[in-house]
Order: structure tokens, then C-alpha cells, then sequence
């Protein structure tokens, strides 16, 4: 099990990506426009540094559902390999089986 402070920080940091997701998506647009100047893309690259650094998407850490587990995450079911795999033993998981070769 994760430490709670952990798992409270990553989502602390979703809510500002989310909230700061437009803004960075207009200053990005604006200094990936070859049309602008220099002038306003510099100064489009002096606001996107202003911007909190927790509100870059990069920031974000996958974690389990479950335990807040960082490491060994699996997308798909968002879960960490340890509870995919007790979870799947158990058959709680729709469509996914043990198999052997």
C-alpha cells in the first residue's frame, strides 16, 4: 500500500492539469505556429514557465486503483501486477483466465 500523502500529491496534480489543460494547449499552439513572431513566441514561452509546474501532464504517475501502487501498473485494467493478478486468480476480472503452454 502506497503512502496516503503519495497518492493525495498525484491527485492533487491531476486537478491542475485539468484545470490548467486549455491555457497550456494555446501557448503550445501559439509557439508551434510558424506564422508568429519571434517576440510572441517568446513571450508565449515565458507564460507556459509561469504556469505552475505541477500542471504539466509529465507529471502525472499512473497508480493502482486499488493500492496506490506506482510501480508495475498495467493501463488497461488500472491496476498494479500484484492486485491483477490476485484479482484475475480470483476471477473477479471479466475475460481474463490463467493460461499454460
Amino acid at each position: 500500500m502506497a503512502k496516503k500523502s503519495s497518492v493525495e500529491k498525484n491527485n492533487r496534480r491531476k486537478l491542475l492539469v485539468a484545470r490548467y489543460q486549455q491555457k497550456r494547449a494555446e501557448l503550445k499552439a501559439i509557439m508551434k505556429n510558424p506564422s508568429t513572431s519571434l517576440a510572441e513566441r517568446l513571450e508565449a514561452q515565458e507564460k507556459l514557465s509561469a504556469l505552475p509546474r505541477n500542471s504539466s501532464r509529465v507529471r502525472v504517475r499512473n497508480r493502482c486503483a486499488l493500492t496506490g501502487r506506482a510501480r508495475g501498473y498495467m493501463g488497461l485494467f488500472k491496476l498494479s501486477r500484484i492486485m491483477f493478478r490476485e484479482l484475475a486468480l480470483q476471477g473477479v476480472l471479466p475475460g481474463v483466465k490463467k493460461t499454460s503452454w
